[in-house]
C-alpha cells in the first residue's frame, strides 16, 4: 500500500523519549518497533517536534538508547522525557504486496461487502495474538476486529469488514 499523496509531511512516531540515561545526554526510549533499527535506518528524525539528527543508537533490553544531536547533558535529556521520537510518513520504506503500516489504516472507512458504510478505524492494537482494528460507527460506538482475512479485508482504500463482529 503506497502513501497517500495527503501524507506528505505527516509524522509517524517510531519511539517514546522515557528520560535521561547517564550524564551525557543520551536517553532512553520506548520503541514501537522491534529492534533500534526502525530509527538508524533514518538521517532525519524529530525529537518533540524538532529536527533533530540521530548520533547513536543501541538497542538495550525492551528499549533502547539514543543520543541526538543538540543534547549533551542529562538536563537536555531530561527535557525530552514524553517526547515522541517520529519520522516523516513519505520516509518510511517502501511495502511489498499486502503489507501495510499501522497510521495508515487509521481513518480508512469499513464497509460491508455490499459496500454499505460501517464506521472507521480509528486505532490499531496488537496484543501479540496479531492485529485488532478499533472500528467506530457513525453512533461514536467503538469495536475490535481481528484484521483477518474474511473478518476484516483490506481492499485498495478501504476496509472490507464482517458485519458480525461489530459490537
Amino acid at each position: 500500500m503506497a502513501a497517500p499523496a495527503a501524507d506528505e509531511g505527516r509524522r509517524i512516531p517510531l519511539a517514546a523519549v522515557a528520560g535521561a540515561h547517564g550524564i551525557k545526554g543520551e536517553v532512553r526510549l520506548k520503541l514501537f518497533s522491534d529492534t533500534s533499527e526502525s530509527l538508524a535506518r533514518h538521517s532525519r528524525l524529530f525529537v518533540g517536534g524538532a529536527p533533530r539528527r540521530l548520533l547513536a543508537v543501541r538497542d538495550a533490553g525492551k528499549g533502547a538508547i539514543a543520543r541526538f544531536e543538540g543534547i549533551a547533558d542529562r538536563t537536555a535529556a531530561e527535557a525530552l522525557r514524553g517526547s515522541m521520537v517520529e519520522v516523516d510518513r513519505a520516509d518510511l520504506p517502501p511495502l511489498a504486496e499486502g503489507e501495510y503500516y499501522h497510521a495508515d489504516l487509521i481513518g480508512m472507512p469499513c464497509v460491508n461487502r455490499e459496500g454499505c458504510a460501517l464506521g472507521s478505524v480509528v486505532a490499531v492494537e496488537n496484543f501479540g495474538a496479531g492485529d485488532l482494528l478499533e472500528v467506530e460507527d457513525e453512533n461514536g460506538r467503538r469495536s475490535l476486529i481481528p484484521f483477518k482475512p474474511d473478518i476484516a479485508d483490506l481492499v485498495d482504500d478501504h476496509i472490507v469488514l464482517d458485519p458480525e463482529f461489530l459490537a
